[in-house]
């Protein structure tokens, strides 16, 4: 299993889980530091979403970055995950 980045500011999971792409219906099976990861992803999404119609400053530059980071990740360590559940 890959290690999480230093720069990792999420929640660590123990446990993996198969997620689904809400678009294209398909799944993939993500160990648990993929999936710590994948749910880090989603998360600065949302708030970057949240952000924009709540407070068009704060913290959606750093949120930025660490989806860019984070999907840096993923097609280091996961190309398939990547490309199934990010693209």
């Amino acid at each position: 299993m890959s290690k999480l980045p230093k720069w990792f500011q999420g929640e660590v999971y123990t446990e993996g889980a198969e997620v689904k792409n809400p678009f294209t219906q398909e799944s993939c099976k993500l160990n648990a530091n993929e999936l710590s990861m994948y749910d880090f992803i989603m998360g600065s999404k949302l708030y970057i979403e949240i952000a924009n119609t709540n407070d068009p400053g704060g913290g959606k530059l750093d949120a930025i970055i660490h989806i860019q980071k984070g999907l840096d990740w993923f097609k280091e360590n996961n190309l398939y995950a990547y490309h199934m559940l990010l693209v």
